[in-house]
């Protein structure tokens, strides 16, 4: 009844077969005026099931980090659920026989990841059925604000995923399920219920997609100035969580001497930190950043965090 142990398999593969095989049935345009963010059940007791230092993992996690900052810049809601430790029988009824007896506090593993933890104005949903929708406030608060897309991120793909992008087509809300941005008990499970929501009940996309779609939001928002200015410092950090999350190590062991891109970093999370900076009237360009690609070259052009010292070759934090 537990949830297998689950082995490594590549998120690039599920991105390939998107603009491959897939065939999205319907090309409904993402807008991120009319969108809500739903990060599904991230919680410990349900990532720890995956190799936290292998594939899909790591991938999967630091694409949520970035889809969540460029979704914060363009203005658009995020909502997380998660399943409550200790469920009582009677609430956890029918799925007891399928998974057992469910979360406890143990370990806190009810939480939310802390690389993924909820800011103070996002949304906590709590759980108690596959689908997002059932027994929680998502479709009213979706109603409410006028919304009638939902951009889904998260796990599990064949499971609370596609159950929630099937009830979201039944009450015609446009689902969005992010191909490389979900992850799943296998990549047969996951190709599976990729197809089936692009046959069946909403659009599969990719990181890229969503990157394109948020950027149409962003100057409007600045214009307006509905974004926090972030300091030279909190953006170097926020940088600095996002490159050790995919690493699999405490921020404090980050080498600022080490490059990125060797470390991980990509050309898209590349872009979207030069949106952030551009955001924050920071002006250096994405050639800047990749020419001198390590934390200490950053935080001299930021000027946000004294060069470590010959003896001293860690990021320093300003905790």
């Amino acid at each position: 009844m537990a949830i297998p142990k689950i082995n490594n398999y590549s998120l690039t593969d599920q991105v390939k077969a998107t603009n491959e095989e897939y065939g999205n049935r319907v090309s409904w345009p993402l807008d991120a005026n009319n969108a809500v963010l739903l990060v599904h059940d991230m919680q410990k007791y349900f990532v720890e099931f995956y190799d936290q230092q292998g594939e899909p993992m790591r991938s999967l996690v630091q694409n949520i980090q970035t889809i969540i900052a460029q979704c914060k810049a363009a203005g658009i809601p995020i909502v997380y659920t998660a399943q409550p430790p200790h469920q009582a029988p009677e609430e956890r009824a029918l799925l007891t026989d399928f998974w057992g007896t469910g979360l406890t506090s143990e370990n806190n593993q009810h939480a939310i990841v802390e690389s993924l933890k909820p800011a103070a104005d996002d949304l906590v949903f709590t759980k108690w059925r596959y689908s997002a929708f059932q027994r929680t406030p998502l479709h009213e608060y979706m109603a409410e604000n006028n919304k009638d897309q939902l951009w889904i991120v998260g796990v599990y793909a064949h499971i609370g995923i596609l159950s929630t992008a099937l009830e979201a087509f039944m009450t015609d809300i446009k689902a969005f399920v992010v191909a490389d941005a979900v992850a799943d008990f296998s990549s047969t499970e996951h190709s599976m219920a990729l197809h089936y929501i692009s046959r069946r009940c909403g659009r599969v996309v990719a990181l890229q997609d969503i990157h394109v779609a948020t950027e149409k939001n962003k100057a409007a928002l600045a214009s307006k100035g509905a974004n926090t200015r972030q300091t030279g410092s909190e953006i170097l950090n926020n940088i600095a969580v996002s490159v050790s999350t995919a690493l699999g190590m405490a921020v404090e062991e980050l080498d600022q001497d080490e490059n990125l891109f060797e470390m991980g970093l990509d050309s898209i999370r590349l872009m979207a930190i030069v949106d952030v900076l551009r955001e924050n009237n920071i002006e250096i360009g994405f050639a800047e950043l990749a020419e001198q690609p390590t934390l200490k070259a950053w935080a001299a052009m930021l000027g946000a965090l004294p060069v470590a010292s010959a003896q001293e070759n860690r990021l320093v934090t300003n905790e």
